[in-house]
C-alpha cells in the first residue's frame, strides 16, 4: 500500500458532554474525504456519540477532568477508529457487552451502546483494565468511496 492511500488524525478533549458533538462532527469531517453516503456518515456519528458518551459517563463517572482520545485512520476505503479513556475500566466486560445491560440504571441509560457500535461497524472490539481505562476499536469500509490515490 502506498503512503498516499493512508491518512490519520488524533483528537484529545475533555470528558465533557458538550464535546460529544464536537467529536462526532470532527470524525465526520475527516472521513468526508472518502465521499461517504449520508447513511455511512450517520452510522459513524452514532458510534462516536455512543463511545464518547460511555467514556464520559462510565469511564470517568462524569468527571470533566478526564481526557478522551480519538484516533482515526483511513487506509484506502476503510476508516479505523479508536476511542479511549484512562478512566475506571470495566469490571465485567462480557456482562457490559450484553444488550440492555447498564451499570447506571439511575441515569435511565438504555444499555445498547456496545450493541449499536457492533451493528453499525464492520469490526468492533473493546478492551478494558480496571483502573487503567477502556479502548474501543472499530472499522468500517466506506462503500461509496471515490478513490483518491495520488
Amino acid at each position: 500500500m502506498s503512503e498516499s492511500s493512508r491518512n490519520f488524525m488524533t483528537l484529545q478533549f475533555a470528558a465533557k458532554s458538550e464535546n460529544e458533538s464536537f467529536a462526532r462532527v470532527t470524525v465526520a469531517a475527516f472521513v468526508s474525504q472518502l465521499d461517504p453516503t449520508m447513511d455511512e456518515i450517520t452510522d459513524l456519528k452514532t458510534v462516536v456519540s455512543e463511545a464518547v458518551t460511555n467514556c464520559i459517563i462510565h469511564g470517568y463517572d462524569s468527571d470533566p477532568n478526564g481526557i478522551i482520545t480519538i484516533t482515526a485512520e483511513i487506509e484506502e476505503d476503510t476508516i479505523m477508529l479508536t476511542i479511549e479513556d484512562k478512566g475506571r475500566g470495566i469490571e465485567d466486560l462480557e456482562l457490559a457487552q450484553q444488550p440492555l445491560y447498564t451499570s447506571k440504571p439511575e441515569l435511565e441509560r438504555s444499555g445498547m451502546g456496545f450493541t449499536i457500535m457492533e451493528n453499525f461497524m464492520d469490526e468492533f472490539g473493546v478492551t478494558s483494565e480496571m483502573g487503567q481505562g477502556t479502548k474501543i476499536r472499530m472499522k468500517k469500509r466506506i462503500e461509496s468511496k471515490k478513490a483518491l490515490y495520488n
